[in-house]
């Protein structure tokens, strides 16, 4: 029934329910008559409205056809809009990643590169190249300090939601991700955009990369730390040091961004072979 609604992108109704739904569903609720619109534009089928009258038969006038066909448009519309700003956003924010991390291999790695060469030779240097030497690493620290200090997207920006609102509307979906005992506790303001991204960025790679029965996300306020951990169980234990190994760009960048709020972002397999991604912070504002 749903599969007919969304090919035909029309309003259908059904007056035995069954064939048309589950099994499960045929006689839920003693419903006799059933009507399904579809939410769908742009060629993407988004989901379907269903609708009864009480669970009694009834004939669906044109009107009630075309509310329900207008009442889906609009949640199409909507779906989609969030969708389009999502991807705006994300993508801006990568470009922007991107653009932090080809200043820092230019501007820094490169000399690090040349230092790495010259003490390494095994060659007595002199006083002027050791002074040389000594210019070079102080400059690449301070390009280093300018770049970080440059703010990134995440942190540019006031945010619409907080941590733990994110969490509990992620989890409505996401059956396996569960918030452990002792939250909610107040995340400072200062650290709210950064422990948003990595909890965003941790179930990103939970989606790309794991299958698992079990997301579990600390929060807490240990002593003056703020802490943010996310655990799953479905790192593929064969190759879990190869999946370590080849953790995604995202993560990397946050553990710089990381560094402009004082805090730390590690990521890897814990001693039980499972992955995590952990932010600590000071919890002073």
């Amino acid at each position: 029934m749903a599969r007919r609604a969304l090919a035909e992108d029309r309003v259908v109704i059904a007056s035995t329910l069954d064939g048309e739904v589950p099994a499960r569903y045929a006689h839920f609720a003693g419903i006799t008559t059933l009507v399904c619109g579809p939410i769908a534009a742009g060629g993407r089928w988004l989901g379907v409205l269903f609708a009864d009258q009480g669970g009694e038969q009834f004939d669906l006038s044109a009107q009630d056809s075309q509310t329900m066909l207008t009442l889906g448009r609009l949640a199409a519309l909507a779906a989609s809009v969030e969708h389009a700003t999502r991807q705006d956003e994300r993508a801006r924010q990568l470009s922007e990643r991107i653009e932090l991390t080809r200043e820092i291999h230019d501007r820094v790695m490169q000399r690090l590169f040349g230092l790495t060469l010259a003490l390494g030779s095994g060659h007595p240097l002199t006083a002027a190249e050791r002074q040389t030497c000594h210019d070079q690493l102080q400059a690449t620290l301070s390009d280093l300090r300018s770049a970080l200090g440059r703010p990134i997207s995440s942190h540019g920006r006031s945010r619409s939601t907080t941590l733990l609102e994110l969490i509990r509307r992620r989890a409505e979906r996401t059956p396996e991700l569960v918030l452990t005992p002792g939250t909610p506790v107040e995340v400072p303001e200062r650290l709210e955009p950064l422990a948003q991204s990595v909890f965003l960025e941790a179930l990103r790679n939970c989606d790309k990369h794991a299958r698992p029965r079990l997301i579990e996300v600390r929060v807490a306020r240990p002593g003056q730390m703020f802490e943010l951990e996310i655990t799953n169980d479905g790192i593929d234990r064969q190759r879990g040091e190869a999946s370590a190994a080849s953790a995604g760009l995202g993560l990397r960048l946050l553990t710089i961004e990381a560094l402009q709020e004082d805090a730390l972002v590690e990521f890897g397999l814990t001693p039980g072979g499972r992955w995590h991604v952990r932010m600590v912070a000071a919890a002073t504002e």
